[in-house]
């Protein structure tokens, strides 16, 4: 760096913090940052609040975690605020990130329409030097990356895709004026949860609709039910109660708990009444509300996947569906795949209109310009739905151009495996914190829950740089490599390497096969106190 250059860094206008995304992450950081009397900005790309809900817009689109469990804990946010639906819609979801943003204040330092491109750690003044596409740089002291984990759509390389003469979108990138697909002749390519979503809304006014499947999908029912604003003010007193607990719970974001003993040492009459209950509560309770053991056991594991296949070939008629859909034997272990909530997923096979074309039987050949052709045959389409998921959590980073200490890119430090400190930081990556990232708990959370969990240790740990006038921050090489193999042990307890999941990187061709996310929500919360406790162990801080 020139010293012409240096010299204007000391003077010009610096940041304490700047923050990457405008979602429930990001937004936390601001508030409490400002609190803390900290100079901070978002920049955010989109043109508005919401984050993940202002980019998943597509129909059906909806949170998989039930409300109140589902929202800020800040009283002046939910004292006044009411909710239609147990689980909101994305339309929904965006009216309370206004009501938010009215309520804090937000938007006065919020860069909207501001996609980050890249930044570089500036060593002389401890400092991030951070790029956007418009070509404009803005100083930084930290730089707080909360992209969340689907930031970066993964698009598989379908031979003859830019060919294809209709309609065609990923689901993130769905048009923000929405799609008519009433009358229309749809395909759907993938069941992950915006698959299972698109499909439930596309079945009801598709004139003909094709549901491409590679694995089947293991949903549970969401027993979604509406609400009345009555019956939410009535309940709002016992709201900083609940919300204490949900902070404290062994599932700690799902607002579950699972019964401490193994599904194998009670009766089939007391074994099938707990599932029977989970199952009516819906939602991720038949996942993680059952039996402590049905994530680390297969004999467990086998006993929950059987009460679901039954419940679901049930509401079948076809045979060649029932299996197709819920086979026999499972093609992985139940809940080892994050679980996508359904209304009536399963039912819409039962009509006329609605196809399903086994992937594993017949691959996709190529996209033509009037739709797409298997090896069992050709598929025509006025509509193509592109439902085939994210490079989850760490191709959020990887797609920025993040260069750190010595030169060091992002790649090269991960060349080897994935490296952090907690989920918050990464050895050659200093002031540079993560929440909602890769190695904390991102997958087995919810946002706000985790926004709360997460973002008041990235403020306790920035007030301390502050009081201590420390000005930089670096996870440890050493204490990275440990919580790596920490990550990997948590893992190898569990049947969750048994499934070629986003969990584990695998449905991205060529990315690394490593868990990328801390499996013990409270037990992490105890790590992150113990290392804050000692100073930030693992940290170094200067």
């Amino acid at each position: 760096m020139s010293e012409a250059v240096s010299a204007h860094a000391q003077t010009a206008e610096v940041l304490d913090a700047l923050i990457i995304g405008a979602g429930f992450s990001g937004v936390y950081q601001l508030h409490r940052l400002r609190e803390k009397g900290f100079s901070v900005k978002i920049f955010e790309a989109g043109a508005s609040l919401g984050g993940i809900w202002y980019w998943n817009c597509y129909p059906g689109a909806r949170v998989d975690s039930h409300v109140p469990n589902y929202e800020f804990s800040i009283k002046e946010v939910w004292e006044d605020w009411t909710w239609s639906e147990r689980y909101p819609g994305w339309d929904e979801l965006r009216q309370y990130f206004a009501h938010v943003d009215k309520k804090l204040d937000l938007s006065r330092d919020i860069q909207f329409n501001t996609w980050v491109s890249g930044a570089e750690f500036d060593e002389r003044n401890n400092q991030w030097i951070v790029h956007t596409t418009d070509g404009k740089q803005t100083r930084t002291r930290f730089l707080i990356a909360c992209m969340g984990f689907a930031a970066k759509p993964y698009i598989p390389e379908f031979k003859g895709l830019e060919s294809f003469a209709g309609t065609c979108h990923h689901t993130a990138h769905w048009p923000q004026a929405g799609l008519d697909m009433s009358d229309k002749r749809v395909g759907i390519i993938g069941t992950g949860a915006s698959g299972v979503q698109v499909a439930q809304e596309a079945a009801a006014v598709a004139s003909q609709l094709t549901v491409f499947q590679r694995t089947p999908q293991m949903a549970l029912p969401m027993q979604q039910r509406k609400l009345d604003a009555e019956t939410q003010q009535s309940r709002k007193p016992s709201y900083p109660a609940l919300f204490r607990q949900r902070a404290v719970s062994s599932s700690t974001l799902f607002d579950v708990v699972a019964d401490e003993r193994s599904a194998k040492e009670v009766s089939e009459e007391v074994r099938e009444a707990i599932f029977e209950a989970a199952w009516q509560k819906g939602g991720f309770q038949f996942w993680f509300g059952t039996f402590s053991d049905i994530l680390s056991d297969e004999e467990s594991n086998l006993l929950a996947y059987e009460f679901w296949r039954d419940k679901t070939r049930a509401r079948l008629n076809d045979p060649r569906l029932q299996e197709q859909l819920a086979p026999m034997k499972p093609v992985h272990p139940f809940g080892t795949k994050r679980p996508s909530l359904e209304q009536n997923f399963f039912d819409i096979f039962n009509q006329t209109n609605v196809d399903l074309v086994d992937l594993r039987e017949s691959p996709i050949q190529r996209i033509t310009p009037t739709g797409l052709e298997t090896s069992a045959g050709a598929h025509e389409f006025d509509i193509l739905v592109l439902a085939t998921g994210f490079d989850a959590s760490t191709g959020s980073f990887t797609q920025i151009n993040l260069i750190g200490s010595g030169g060091k890119r992002l790649g090269d430090v991960w060349s080897d495996g994935v490296r952090t400190h907690l989920g918050y930081a990464i050895p050659h990556m200093p002031n540079l914190l993560m929440l909602y990232g890769p190695q904390s708990p991102t997958a087995f959370c919810n946002g706000p829950t985790c926004a709360e969990l997460q973002g008041d240790w990235v403020v306790e740990c920035l007030s301390y740089l502050r009081d201590h006038n420390h000005t930089r921050i670096e996870a440890t090489e050493e204490a990275a490599a440990g919580w790596a193999a920490h990550i990997a042990e948590l893992a190898e307890g569990t049947l969750f390497p048994r499934a070629n999941s986003w969990y584990m990187g695998a449905n991205i061709p060529g990315k690394r096969r490593e868990m990328l996310f801390h499996t013990a929500p409270q037990a992490y919360l105890e790590e992150c106190e113990a290392s804050a406790a000692a100073g930030y162990a693992g940290f170094d801080l200067s």
